[in-house]
């Protein structure tokens, strides 16, 4: 045993031999300082518990003077009865298990299962990135989140980016915690009613083209040899969901019809959508790319995107503004009012028919929603073309 103390310089100063080494320190009982014959240099302490030889690798890293604590700590354990090798391991598991309730990691594990049953799954993930994180961060536990944290970071997004992405990033946070609080017995979610920033109601849109606007997006629409017009003209025709039309591939067109899978709908059931002749007509003028199966593209690699910008140079050559692609959608199904039963309306738009009629009627309704989108169709081009000497009744804007 050495007759000196051992301070950090002489440890430092200590060098390797072909075989591992252990050198007690004579300022602490039971600390030993391990050489490596790589040179790394650690500290352990030994002891005996039970009248068996027992021994506690220390933390990396440590100096001399914080060995010598945890030593004398550990030696008190063994005095008490107790191993402290298994308070370290206690110390560690609880560490491991606060890193694996972190927000980032509770939320990582929310999308890896769950994302493949969600539509929007793209965005939340950006929206936990760009706005949650960073603000709650990512590295807390998820149990030390408190409702005004949450209110905090509403009160962030509301100030930076609007009331509405306040609203949606409150919806994505209460999803998880309310996912997490199912798998846990102690988390209770911070979020509680009232936390919104917006009434929902207030703020449904009620906006249909009216036939005069109709008539314009139409020609607009026609007149323009982008992809963006046929887009526009089909989601009328068809009234899909924009990103239902946007993303629509070749592969998804089986003869007459639209084979729209689960994973792209928001019911989350296979729907068919029986195409009119119009509808076939413009799938008919698409061009087709060599490695891309999308229907709409500008590129020729991905699906229509950029709507923002696009829709904006549309209202300029159409004259109409104030309407939104979903318009088509509500104005689709508008029409669709004049000639067709409320349910095969329904149906085409993909709308689930609920009640007892929903659980037992289990028929297809193929010819009835064929016949209700060449009925639209019908009504668009009466509209956009009335005969000579007819008079097209004319609705007010509604909004």
């Amino acid at each position: 045993m050495p007759s000196r103390l051992l301070t950090d310089i002489g440890i430092r100063n200590l060098r390797p031999g072909p075989t591992r080494r252990e050198i007690p320190d004579p300022g602490a009982r039971g600390l030993y300082v391990v050489i490596q014959p790589s040179g790394r240099k650690g500290f352990a302490v030994r002891y005996r518990l039970n009248g068996k030889p027992a021994k506690l690798t220390l933390p990396p890293g440590i100096s001399l003077a914080g060995a010598r604590k945890l030593a004398a700590a550990a030696m008190y354990e063994v005095s008490q009865g107790r191993d402290p090798a298994d308070e370290r391991k206690a110390q560690r598991k609880k560490a491991e298990c606060a890193k694996a309730d972190t927000l980032r990691s509770i939320a990582e594990s929310y999308v890896a299962r769950e994302g493949k049953r969600l539509r929007s799954i793209g965005q939340r993930k950006r929206i936990f990135e760009r706005l949650i994180f960073p603000v709650l961060g990512g590295g807390r536990p998820i149990g030390e989140i408190r409702r005004k944290d949450v209110v905090a970071l509403l009160d962030h997004v509301e100030d930076k980016h609007g009331a509405r992405m306040a609203d949606y990033t409150l919806a994505v946070l209460r999803k998880l915690f309310n996912w997490h609080a199912v798998r846990d017995d102690e988390f209770i979610s911070p979020v509680v009613r009232g936390m919104g920033r917006q009434n929902a109601r207030e703020h449904e849109r009620s906006r249909t083209l009216n036939d005069d606007e109709l008539r314009a997006v139409w020609r607009a629409a026609e007149q323009q040899g982008h992809a963006f017009g046929a887009f526009v003209r089909f989601v009328l025709l068809t009234a899909a969901r924009r990103n239902e039309a946007a993303q629509m591939t070749w592969s998804e067109i089986d003869g007459s019809d639209w084979l729209l899978p689960a994973s792209r709908n928001k019911v989350k059931l296979d729907l068919v959508r029986p195409l009119s002749a119009p509808a076939r007509a413009i799938l008919a003028e698409r061009p087709r790319f060599d490695g891309c199966d999308y229907v709409f593209t500008n590129d020729g690699r991905h699906p229509l995107g950029g709507f923002a910008s696009q829709k904006k140079q549309f209202d300029a050559a159409c004259g109409i503004v104030g309407w939104t692609l979903h318009d088509l959608r509500r104005t689709a199904r508008s029409l669709m009012s004049r000639a067709v039963l409320p349910d095969h309306a329904e149906r085409c738009l993909g709308h689930v028919v609920g009640g007892v009629r929903g659980v037992y009627d289990r028929h297809a309704f193929h010819q009835e929603k064929a016949a209700a989108f060449a009925a639209l169709a019908a009504q668009i081009e009466r509209i956009v073309n009335p005969p000579q000497g007819d008079v097209v009744p004319l609705r007010g804007r509604r909004r």
